[in-house]
């Protein structure tokens, strides 16, 4: 479903500032996988996140959706079918707009070319949708989203995405700026929506438990490489013990590696 080949991204190419942010990074993504994603910081996990969603160019290499070449479109082209939630909770929705026009917003993004209008049966709908968040929004419609709480809202940016049906969702780091009872229902949620919708995930995080108790795949990122890619039975028996000694010893065969190039 995804396809990614030799991507990369330089920044200040040719220059003593040069940063090589991703190298030479190819990944192939299913329909229906939901892929966590650690590193520390700098490994290149946003970077990545931004090239997928056109929100930067690659320096080289190319992007596949459903076999389409995207690696040249503009970041709202791929809007229409990659969705992204970020850290911060007022990102996903327009503090300004009532709640039931963020949601109109986002259920014309997934009914493409169509003319909807807001109407007392498109608002029953949208009532029944916001039930599934248990956060009682179902009955502030016509409240302005700014005044919701960061749980809320980014449970709302969730359920929006989930509406307009998008190809792929990235998902980056976004319950990191939530306390933590607001993170474990939002994660939840995800958890829920991805499983009754089929939805096609990636998602970063930096808490190892995390990464390996959800989804079926886990990739782990250093120095804007992918060194691990786990998924099926070696991810179910993975512990965070297992996957700290298995980062020590990917990292100590590079420095090896790298000493023995350098060497004379």
């Amino acid at each position: 479903m995804i396809r990614i080949e030799k991507l990369s991204k330089v920044y200040y190419p040719g220059t003593v500032n040069e940063i090589v942010a991703i190298r030479d990074v190819d990944l192939r993504v299913a329909e229906g996988d939901f892929i966590t994603i650690i590193g520390s910081n700098g490994a290149g996990k946003t970077t990545l996140f931004n090239l997928i969603s056109g929100n930067q160019p690659a320096t080289t290499g190319r992007i596949f959706v459903n076999d389409r070449d995207v690696t040249s479109h503009a970041e709202y082209k791929r809007a229409a079918y990659i969705g992204r939630i970020f850290q911060d909770p007022r990102l996903g929705t327009a503090g300004r707009m009532a709640l039931e026009d963020n949601l109109i917003i986002a259920f014309k993004k997934g009914m493409k070319g169509l003319k909807i209008s807001l109407n007392g049966r498109r608002r029953d709908f949208f009532r029944e949708q916001l039930t599934k968040l248990e956060m009682g929004l179902e009955s502030r419609l016509k409240d302005n989203v700014g005044l919701f709480s960061g749980g809320q809202r980014q449970a709302l940016t969730l359920l929006m995405m989930v509406i307009s049906r998008p190809s792929l969702i990235l998902l980056d780091e976004h319950t990191a700026a939530l306390d933590p009872k607001n993170a474990s229902i939002v994660l939840d949620l995800t958890t829920r929506f991805i499983r009754e919708y089929g939805l096609t995930t990636m998602m970063v995080t930096h808490n190892m438990g995390q990464a390996i108790a959800y989804g079926n795949r886990l990739l782990m990122m250093d120095k804007g490489e992918i060194i691990l890619d786990v998924a099926g039975e070696e991810k179910k028996n993975l512990t965070v013990e297992k996957l700290i000694d298995k980062f020590h010893k990917i990292r100590h065969a590079s420095f090896e590696n790298d000493e023995a190039l350098l060497s004379p």
